[in-house]
């Protein structure tokens, strides 16, 4: 069953080249993707090949200029709590202890008291963070205020779950601990997840399946099923290195692509300065 459905999406920006002239820069261009319920799905491609404004669009955050982007059959034009949103940032209310981070959507919804706290005991415990639920974010180190981003973000139960490079900021070994608890956790609760992120052995560690953008405007040049084991995932397996060296070798034809053509700018615009985007185009 399709969860998220895209397709011949455009997104473009103006951005300030300064002295006056405005220009608009294609961020993504004629972008389709499928996501079945449940899937474990990643983006990745080259740097500035706009994964982050992809995420950002289906989160409802950017708008978008023309296409088709529907969430079980309904278009989606603004954010919502039917999709769950990890940046890399943490993005945790630093005047909320651990638990009331992990409610605030559940208030939002006007979920009753009760029924908060229930659920916000069980996506800690999900995250193993029962026993820091008092505890305010300044105390915590970097991969337990993620584990708090994705307890927050699952706890509303959304229809999809939305990552941009969640662990991109966390030093090596934490990233490697927290890459096999989000599987563990997806394991446990089929929840359908997009996830962005730059790292390939992260996208192939993680998926079912990789979507591989070309260099801006982005566009989908190759979907890659990932076909292994749990086994053969944690333990880092010959199949898991080929899948890598085969994603490697897409991203360097896409760069190298890139790099041959010359950058194409519409004319400068005239629009006014409050006509000015700025947003990340990665």
């Amino acid at each position: 069953m399709t969860k998220l459905l895209v397709q011949n999406l455009d997104k473009s920006y103006i951005i300030n080249e300064g002295f006056g002239k405005r220009s608009r820069v294609h961020a993504l261009r004629g972008l389709n993707l499928e996501v079945n319920e449940g899937e474990f799905v990643t983006v990745i491609g080259p740097s500035g090949c706009g994964k982050s404004t992809f995420l950002m669009v289906v989160a409802g955050i950017h708008p978008f200029d023309s296409g088709v982007l529907l969430l079980d059959g309904r278009p989606i034009s603004e954010p919502g709590l039917d999709r769950g949103v990890v940046f890399q940032d943490f993005a945790l209310f630093s005047w909320m202890t651990v638990r009331n981070n992990v409610k605030f959507g559940l208030s939002m919804k006007g979920m009753p008291e009760e029924e908060q706290h229930r659920i916000s005991e069980h996506y800690l415990r999900l995250v193993n963070l029962q026993d820091f639920a008092d505890v305010f974010p300044h105390r915590l180190s970097g991969g337990m205020k993620q584990r708090v981003g994705i307890a927050r973000a699952m706890a509303t139960e959304p229809e999809i779950l939305l990552m941009d490079e969640p662990f991109g900021s966390l030093d090596a070994q934490t990233r490697k601990s927290l890459q096999t608890q989000l599987l563990d956790i997806w394991r446990e609760t089929k929840k359908t997840i997009v996830f962005i992120t730059h790292s390939v052995r992260e996208a192939v560690f993680l998926s079912q399946k990789v979507v591989v953008l070309s260099a801006r405007p982005g566009k989908v040049v190759e979907t890659i099923p990932i076909n292994l084991t749990y086994e053969e995932r944690v333990s880092l397996s010959g199949p898991l290195m080929e899948y890598e060296r085969r994603l490697e070798n897409l991203i360097e034809q896409q760069i190298k692509g890139d790099a041959s053509m010359r950058p194409v700018r519409q004319p400068p615009l005239a629009q006014s300065p409050d006509m000015l985007e700025h947003e990340m185009l990665d």
